[in-house]
This record gives structure tokens, sequence and C-alpha cells, in this order.
């Protein structure tokens, strides 16, 4: 069960580290196609710094998932991938709320997931 939790929180950083991508470098192109129904096409050129912002804060998150597999002390690693997990959550939860109910299950289920399976490590 270890095992699979790691694997999940991995799974969760490298989704992150792909958002971080597309809104950082890749908004006016790859983005159009991500957000095509979030976002009209004339959007994206003038949102492309807030597009940046939001990115580097999914890297952030991705940075602390990733951090959790060079922390030696179990128990620590732990309670830093709960916080980074519950986080993707929370973030998950109020984009779901307040843009696009997809986001609920492309970025907050899989956290809960993996935050599930931690607790029967």
């Amino acid at each position: 069960m270890e095992m699979l939790g790691k694997i999940l929180v991995g799974l969760v950083a490298l989704e992150h580290l792909y958002i971080l991508y597309i809104e950082m470098f890749a908004w006016e192109t790859k983005g159009k196609e991500t957000f095509k129904g979030s976002l009209t096409p004339e959007l994206f050129s003038p949102t492309k710094v807030l597009a940046a912002n939001q990115g580097l804060y999914n890297g952030f998150l991705a940075a602390g998932l990733i951090w959790t597999f060079f922390i030696t002390d179990h128990n620590w690693a732990f309670y830093i991938a709960v916080f980074f997990l519950t986080c993707v959550i929370v973030a998950g939860i109020y984009g779901a709320l307040t843009a696009s109910k997809k986001i609920f299950f492309v970025q907050a289920l899989p956290a809960l997931v993996a935050l599930v399976v931690l607790h029967f490590r």
C-alpha cells in the first residue's frame, strides 16, 4: 500500500507539472485545446500573464509533493504529502465551484484518492 501511495503522489505531482507547462509555456497553443470550453480563443493572449502565475502555483504544489520522496523520516514525509495533497484538493474543489465541475475530477479526485491510500500505509 505504501508503494501505491507513492505512485499516486507522483502521478498527482506529474499532473501539476503538466499544468505548469500548459499555463506557463503553452497557454496560447496547448492551453487553447485544454481549456476550449472555458475561455474564448481571443482571451488567451490577454490572460497569458495570469495563466503563467497560476502555473507557477501548480509548480509549487508539484514541488511539495516531489519533496516528499526525499524526506527520510516516514512520518514527516507523510504529513508533508498530506498537506500538499490537501492543498490540491482544496484548489480542485474551489475550481469546480467557480470555473468548471470537470476540475474536481481532473485535479481534486486524483489527490483525494492518493490521500486515502496514504492513510492505509
